[in-house]
């Protein structure tokens, strides 16, 4: 073997062109004593949770020898029923598919209905993860426009749709990094102009649904066979260590992603833990009422110290508006609160915390605003 130098790196590689000067997506995890950067739930699962993981996982390792349900039937047919019960519109295990987190759950989908010689289209600022999980399955990636108060402006929506013909329209409700939700009439606009152009795809993103003052847009799904609603059990459930994201949509969705998924792609622990979580809901969901009002505590103590705020109907809130946002992201990070700049230019994010972790941030940023005042 020939000696490589020590500045070869991956754009030395043959790897395609359209990965090259890329970076891989992530968010800094500094040793600091607050962090809410990630959108976590900050709410470890209760004890009796972690018992009953602990069964199903013991009951699952007795077969470990052999390989998973490769279908997932019972998760399936249990978050079908979670979906029902939570917004009253009737699914059952033929709608629903689950996967390694709502990330891979986008690159079936992307895998499926986009690749190459295909494109898709987001309305960014959004979830940097859509045009990341694009580029890698070689579908081609569209800006959508965005107004300036982050609100998708329905006829330039529908205008680019007309123009640019994608093959799958992403739509994130509520919107990450920003946090506000997109109105139902908006999304039915959409979903037509996309059908009208192709038809297309259209995949509503609805990963922070449960944090939302709106309901969910599951019922959408009625007589929409193109409609895909995306979610995940990393946020309301408490369990972004569990991986794992699901979607709903017609049944020949369902039978399509399955012509790409990896076999055997969900483990016996991964399903039997999900299991666990879906028989404790009604305990999770409290979780999920406590971060709403710590959200909109968040909300009113940043407009009251003199921020501008997104509405958010997420577990975070988008604050600013600052000259330098990396100075101000550095000033909070210096103070023991770890935030997240998500690149949004003169915008930071801050997630909802515990009631303590997010008094440490209000303090945090008081004192920078006072700071900056007196400047």
């Amino acid at each position: 073997m020939s000696p490589v130098s020590d500045d070869f790196g991956i754009d030395d590689l043959p790897v395609r062109d359209e990965l090259r000067g890329k970076s891989p997506y992530g968010a800094p995890q500094l040793d600091v004593p607050v962090r809410l950067n990630t959108n976590e739930n900050p709410y470890p699962l209760p004890d009796e949770l972690v018992e009953r993981i602990a069964e199903r996982v013991r009951e699952a390792a007795r077969d470990l020898n052999r390989y998973p349900d490769r279908d997932a039937v019972e998760l399936r047919t249990q978050l079908a029923k979670y979906l029902t019960d939570t917004t009253g519109y009737p699914l059952d295990l033929a709608n629903v598919w689950a996967a390694n987190g709502s990330n891979e759950i986008i690159q079936q989908l992307l895998q499926t209905f986009g690749g190459p010689g295909r494109t898709a289209i987001g309305f960014e600022p959004s979830y940097s993860m859509h045009p990341i999980i694009a580029r890698g399955t070689g579908t081609g990636w569209i800006d959508g426009p965005r107004n300036a108060d982050f609100t998708i402006d329905r006829d330039d929506a529908v205008r680019a749709i007309a123009e640019h013909r994608p093959d799958v329209v992403f739509v994130t409700t509520p919107n990450n990094p920003t946090g506000n939700a997109v109105p139902r009439e908006t999304v039915l606009a959409l979903y037509e102009a996309a059908q009208a152009a192709k038809p297309s795809m259209v995949v509503l993103d609805e990963a922070y649904v449960e944090f939302s003052h709106d309901e969910s847009l599951v019922g959408l799904l009625e007589g929409r066979p193109n409609l895909v609603v995306s979610r995940t059990m990393s946020k309301a459930f408490g369990a972004a260590g569990l991986r794992l994201g699901y979607l709903a949509a017609h049944p020949a969705v369902v039978d399509a992603v399955q012509l790409v998924r990896l076999p055997y792609h969900l483990s016996s622990v991964a399903q039997a833990t999900a299991l666990a979580a879906l028989e404790h809901t009604d305990t999770l969901l409290k979780y999920v009422e406590q971060l709403k009002s710590e959200r909109d505590r968040l909300v009113d103590e940043l407009l009251a110290i003199g921020f501008e705020v997104t509405a958010s109907d997420a577990n975070f809130v988008q604050f600013g508006r600052f000259a330098d946002t990396r100075a101000v992201w550095q000033q909070i990070l210096d103070r023991g609160v770890l935030v997240r700049d998500n690149g949004v230019p003169g915008w930071l994010r801050v997630s909802a915390g515990t009631p303590a972790e997010n008094d440490a941030f209000l303090d945090a940023v008081r004192d920078v605003q006072k700071e900056s005042e007196s400047a």
